[in-house]
Formats: C-alpha cells, structure tokens, sequence
C-alpha cells in the first residue's frame, strides 16, 4: 500500500470511528444542525490535507474536539461581524444602500482584516485599533500598553505594513487570482 493510500485509509477509518461522535459534539456546541455538519464534514476535510497520526482513540477525539471548537469559534467570529456590517447597512439611508457585491466585497474585507489582527501580536493589534479606529493618541496608547510612544509608532507601523500587503493582495489582478498569493510571512512580529 502506497503513502497516500495508507493516509487515505487512516482518515477513512478515522472517519467511520468518529464522524458521528464529532457531528453530534457539534450540533451540541453549535444548536444548529446544518452548520454541524458542514463543520463536521470540513474537519475531515482538513485531516485529509493535513494528516495527523493518532495512537488511540481518546487521542483522536481530542484533537477532533479542539479542531472543532476552533472552527466553531471561527463560525461565530465570521457571523458576528456580518451581523454589525448588516447593522451598519440597515442603519444607512436607502440612496446610500450597497449592492449585494459590494456588501459580499465588504463583508470578505472585513474577515480578512480581522485574519490581519488575529495574526498579529497582541500589542501591535490593540496599538493598532486604538490608534485608528478610536482616534486616540500616541501617548493615550502608550499609558494603556504600559510602552513607550515610540514603541507605540513601531507597533502601528507593523500594523499598517500588514494592512499594504493585505491591500495588495486583494487588489484586483494579483498572481494566483484577484486575491493574490497569501505571504505566511507577510507581517513579522517586532523583537
């Protein structure tokens, strides 16, 4: 038996042993049994891009578990923020209402900055929406970190070079697609 069909029998017995322990875990967490199983279904699917050897089944079940529940919590990130842009759009004048492209456009950017944030560190992300998004000053920043103004330059500096290669990377006509090839590297965090 060949490497991948050795992979792939591991994952079909993986699935056969635990897919429906996992489906209903996730339909308990979630209340919802559609989004359960498409959940269910993609953790799988990751296991097949990236496969993971487990020595028993309580080892598997707990990976599963964690899997899940970080994807469980991706699902309520992701909702939560298309339901303040709805929000948003409820709240503004008819004249000035999105087309349903320019809303699906907004709400993508608006995941992919919140990918940004989460992927940098902390400081540099707190530092960055106080600065911008809260209007405060350098210094207001500072007192609440506990660093330097200087630092908090660095950190926002850090910040808006994560902010360019995402807005690069998006831009339209980009290598591998309109969204471009994403840099696992794009935003090194400061010493």
């Amino acid at each position: 038996m060949s490497g991948s069909e050795g992979v792939s029998h591991d994952i079909e017995r993986l699935y056969g042993n635990h897919h429906g322990w996992l489906l209903a875990w996730v339909n308990w967490r979630l209340g919802n049994a559609a989004d359960a199983a498409d959940l269910a279904h993609d953790a799988f699917v990751r296991l097949l891009t990236r496969p993971c050897h487990f020595d028993d089944a309580r080892q598997a079940r707990s990976y599963l578990r964690k899997m899940a529940d970080g994807m469980c919590i991706d699902l309520w990130r992701r909702r939560n923020l298309e339901q303040a842009w709805l929000e948003t759009l409820a709240a503004q004048p008819e004249p000035t209402a999105s087309s349903a492209e320019q809303q699906a456009i907004v709400l993508e950017a608006l995941g992919e900055i919140d990918a940004m944030l989460r992927e940098l560190p902390p400081k540099v992300a707190h530092a960055f929406v106080m600065a911008v998004a809260c209007e405060m000053t350098d210094q207001e920043v500072a007192d609440i970190l506990n660093v330097s103004s200087r630092m908090v330059r660095k950190y926002i500096a850090q910040a808006m070079l994560c902010c360019l290669k995402l807005e690069a990377r998006l831009a339209p006509g980009q290598p591998d697609g309109p969204r471009g090839p994403r840099d696992a590297a794009a935003c090194p965090s400061l010493p």
